[in-house]
């Protein structure tokens, strides 16, 4: 009788389907994969600019192979070849991230659809970011269609940066209960702050576009007004500026430790840093480095503007405070 029962426990362990396995409540491991994504993200923003900044563009001159015959790159394509090919492997290694996240986030798909939705969104967005990709290299690097690839780039960014605030428990369903939203006033900053951060992001496209790195010698331009588009890339930026400023101002007395606060610093400080660099990068005549650090000031403002305004709209209720 006794061997009986340990031959149906032993059956009914080994039938166990493979969800039971799976995290039941939002773990350390699906929190440290959604940083790893967001970073990621950022990265794969700073390996296109690699790309683009060494000549690198048509290193893998066909897609999706890497040239006739071959998947990866051949030592006959020299370090061009290897830039470019690393740049699309870090695709693919992102989707495995994606992939895995999700996984972990199947027994949670009804309870936290709002994790299990912005996983599949990021998941379901590199293939297409891929076929960006390699219609920009079959289009000969064509201006617009890298700008396009950027920005679908950016808005992962801003996925991401959704997807770690919730994965943390800062915004969304899980918001910290009794929460006290800030003031309209605060509300509506912040979101004009993301929306000039969005427009400066996608506008500098326009100026990349019309400046000297074109990711190949061969490759066009957009044949814009380089002195006009960059004018008009800086009226965003100006705004942003005084729009952070002002919310810093205004949260300051929240004091050390709010959320909303650190929101405010972190914006203003890659608001000055990215503002810096694209001063400097211009009136230096756009040396490669600059504009490297400038991609990756981009992946950090996006991030930065995404977040204050994540969390000054979060769930919470409604105060008649100053702040």
């Amino acid at each position: 009788m006794e061997l009986k029962d340990v031959n149906e426990v032993s059956q009914s362990n080994t039938k166990r389907p493979v969800t039971d396995k799976l995290p039941t409540s939002v773990t350390p491991a699906i929190r440290r994969l959604s940083v790893g994504l967001l970073i990621g993200q950022g990265i794969l923003i700073v390996s296109g600019g690699v790309v683009r900044l060494t000549g690198s563009g048509l290193g893998c001159p066909t897609w999706p192979q890497c040239t006739a015959g071959s998947l990866t790159n051949t030592p006959a394509m020299g370090i061009h070849g290897v830039i470019e090919f690393a740049n699309r492997t870090l695709t693919f290694a992102l989707a495995a991230v994606a992939l895995a996240l999700l996984v972990m986030l199947w027994n949670l798909r009804k309870e936290r659809r709002d994790l299990f939705w912005l996983t599949f969104s990021l998941l379901a967005s590199i293939p297409v970011q891929a076929v960006i990709g390699g219609i920009t290299v079959l289009s000969g690097l064509n201006p617009y269609v890298v700008s396009l690839h950027f920005l679908v780039s950016a808005a992962l960014v801003v996925f991401s940066m959704l997807l770690v605030n919730r994965a943390y428990g800062r915004t969304g369903r899980t918001a910290p209960a009794g929460a006290v939203r800030p003031r309209k006033t605060i509300r509506q900053l912040t979101v004009v702050a993301a929306a000039c951060t969005y427009l400066a992001v996608a506008l500098g496209t326009l100026v990349t576009g019309s400046g000297p790195h074109s990711g190949d010698a061969t490759s066009p331009r957009t044949n814009l007004d380089g002195y006009l588009v960059t004018r008009i890339h800086v009226l965003p930026v100006y705004l942003l500026v005084a729009v952070s400023l002002i919310l810093l101002v205004l949260l300051w007395s929240r004091g050390r430790g709010d959320i909303l606060r650190n929101a405010a610093i972190l914006l203003i400080l890659t608001v000055v840093y990215q503002g810096a660099i694209g001063y400097w990068q211009y009136f230096t005549g756009v040396p490669s480095l600059l504009v490297g650090l400038h991609m990756a000031g981009s992946s950090l403002l996006l991030a930065s503007a995404t977040n204050i305004v994540d969390v000054a709209l979060r769930r919470g209720t409604d105060t008649v405070r100053s702040s």
